[in-house]
């Protein structure tokens, strides 16, 4: 789940115009193709009779629930969102940028691509502009170290090494439930 932003005690998302438009296709898709299946899967398993036997139908019937599920989800994070701007200036990390940094306390690289909530994905180098080491890195400019507070205790630095102006080019996923 995403990390909600409290600004006027009203929990939003903030999510890009990008973010927003492939939740829109998505819950689209979802309507006109997904849900017409939905539904004739389940018509189709309820002619197959006894009902209390019937795996089919429960299935089916699980399937069309997921779906109706997934649509309510993208239709109330459109509804809360805080839209943010995409854009940064050249020279500073903004959302998705890719940003190569070292880890000053044992001088490993890694490549990491500042994304929204929504997309994030650790196992792919997708971090969110939410996440301790996202918000650090937003704003800084190459050659600058960044501390990232992991909680009140724990904390590490980054140097920025490399800030590549990447765009949105569809191909980050909105991520499931």
């Amino acid at each position: 789940m995403s990390v909600p932003w409290k600004g006027d005690g009203i929990m939003y998302d903030k999510l890009t115009p990008s973010d927003i438009k492939k939740m829109q296709e998505e819950i689209d898709h979802r309507k006109l193709v997904v849900r017409p299946r939905a539904l004739e899967d389940v018509k189709e398993a309820r002619a197959q009779g006894d009902l209390s036997e019937n795996f089919e139908y429960y299935a089916a019937k699980k399937y069309k629930n997921q779906n109706e599920s997934r649509i309510r989800y993208l239709e109330r994070m459109i509804k809360t969102a805080k839209i943010i701007s995409e854009d940064s200036a050249e020279d500073e990390v903004g959302i998705n940028n890719t940003v190569t940094v070292e880890f000053v306390e044992d001088g490993t690289e890694e490549t990491y691509k500042i994304v929204t909530t929504v997309r994030g994905n650790s196992l792919e180098n997708l971090i969110s502009n939410e996440c301790p080491l996202g918000k650090a890195l937003l704003g800084k400019k190459e050659g600058q170290t960044a501390h990232v507070q992991v909680n009140a205790s724990i904390g590490y630095d980054v140097k920025i090494l490399k800030i590549e102006n990447t765009v949105d080019d569809g191909s980050d996923k909105i991520r499931s439930f």
